[in-house]
């Protein structure tokens, strides 16, 4: 029998080993997986999970470099989140959204406290993806427009106009699902679409290119812009000072919806409650999901203006989900804000990116030749991985598969081996744990990353 020591240094069971099998013989025969060829896949059967680390059935420990997916802001097992979850259970497991509840009610009050002024109502959702969704739906319903603007390099979702406003490759498969989505370049001054030499005229020269799309495409036409406060899955990018704010401009200037998308960075992690918050510029609608609650039941949600939300005082919102609200889900939702103000999460986030994490990025640049360029706030980085620091080639080509990805995959075994998941996403390794990271696990983990990297220097030119 295989164990593991929690935080605490209480020692606990896992599964049995030989269990694996039938773990592993139930995924590969019943479960259809997403994103992926069925065949081709052999994921991992894991057995427990406790702050920032999880088990396999042999005993394994993994340090999670990616908060699973960017979702798991308080970690693996959090008593709190689990004893509120619990104690919900036992008094009313689940409720219909057209009632009132307690915990739905004091969430949404906490939710638009932290949002700032302007803001009083949540729509709660199942979802980031659905969150999007119903943003676009509440814009449309608005403005009596069709348009909704956003980025190339974007992620906003797999339901069907979150799909059609998402840039990378994932939408490919999925088109046309919804024919009102536009799309526009974002500030990426690493790899450039402007030609511009430095932030600052990336970020003037991409709001002049999106200004230009707007006109073109037609203001009286245009519902929304949706934009990923900081660009999550596609690069952790970061705008540039002044943009946020040139976008608000925009949107004002043409009576347009500026839809901020916080799933991945909303409720701390880059050290501030939403993303936004960092940059200026103050959007209309701002949507979240994953940290909210770290996944422990599913929740997401739109956070609406107040100008927005009266125009539904008296005509009906059309839309409705049946767990809207759901209140194991927000119970969870209450115990985060608790815990974050009791444990200084926001202010331990910023510490530890500052101290800790960017010190020892900004290092890489110098020891490790595949490391192209560092960027991130708090607890959110990526490390962008080139053949040629000169050309900058990335090291494997864009949306890489099989073969070509080879040195991507070489890399993330070599960090799986010394005891880290970390997260990969075409030539980048983002650096996104658990905001509950002791510093010592935090070292650790970027020591191992640090001796991974000199798999990817040996692709380099």
């Amino acid at each position: 029998m295989a164990q593991f020591t929690d935080r605490h240094g209480a020692t606990h069971n896992l599964p049995a080993p030989e269990a694996e099998a039938q773990v592993r013989a139930d995924d590969r025969g019943h479960v259809f997986h997403s994103w992926s060829a069925q065949a081709l896949i052999d994921p991992m059967p894991v057995a427990a999970g406790e702050g920032s680390t999880f088990w396999d059935y042999q005993g394994n420990a993994y340090l999670d470099f990616s908060s699973q997916l960017v979702n798991l802001n308080l970690g693996h097992q959090h008593p709190d989140l689990v004893a509120a979850i619990q104690q919900q259970a036992g008094r009313l497991a689940t409720i219909q959204p057209a009632l009132a509840n307690d915990v739905r009610g004091e969430l949404a009050r906490l939710i638009s406290e932290v949002a700032g002024d302007g803001f009083e109502k949540v729509f709660f959702t199942n979802g980031g993806a659905d969150a999007n969704e119903y943003a676009v739906r509440m814009a449309r319903q608005t403005t009596g427009r069709r348009k909704v603007l956003s980025m190339y390099r974007s992620y906003h979702g797999s339901t069907s106009t979150a799909i059609s406003l998402t840039g990378d490759p994932r939408r490919w498969a999925n088109e046309v699902s919804d024919a009102g989505a536009v799309r526009f370049f974002g500030p990426y001054a690493y790899r450039s679409a402007f030609h511009s030499e430095s932030e600052e005229q990336e970020g003037e020269r991409a709001l002049a290119h999106l200004e230009q799309t707007v006109q073109l495409e037609g203001p009286s036409t245009i519902a929304a812009i949706i934009i990923e406060s900081v660009v999550g899955t596609n690069g952790v990018l970061a705008p540039p000072a002044g943009y946020l704010q040139g976008v608000r401009e925009l949107c004002d200037r043409y009576g347009i919806v500026y839809i901020a998308d916080e799933v991945m960075v909303g409720f701390g992690r880059i050290g501030e409650w939403f993303g936004f918050q960092a940059y200026g510029g103050q959007p209309d609608l701002i949507t979240f999901a994953k940290g909210v609650n770290s996944g422990y039941v599913p929740l997401g949600g739109v956070v609406i203006s107040d100008r927005i939300a009266a125009r539904f005082d008296e005509v009906s919102f059309p839309g409705g989900l049946t767990y809207s609200g759901h209140p194991l889900a927000c119970a969870a939702g209450v115990a985060t804000f608790e815990v974050f103000r009791r444990d200084g999460i926001l202010e331990r986030v910023r510490d530890l990116g500052e101290r800790i994490v960017e010190p020892t990025l900004r290092g890489w640049t110098s020891t490790h030749p595949s490391v192209g360029e560092v960027r991130g706030r708090g607890l959110f980085w990526a490390v962008e991985l080139v053949r040629d620091r000169e050309t900058r080639e990335p090291l494997v080509p864009f949306n890489a598969s099989g073969a070509d990805a080879a040195p991507m995959a070489a890399f993330a075994a070599a960090a799986k081996k010394a005891g880290v998941w970390p997260f990969t996403h075409f030539n980048r390794t983002h650096i996104a744990p658990p905001l509950v990271i002791t510093e010592e696990e935090l070292v650790r983990g970027l020591s191992a990353i640090d001796e991974a990297l000199t798999v990817a220097d040996g692709y380099t030119a």
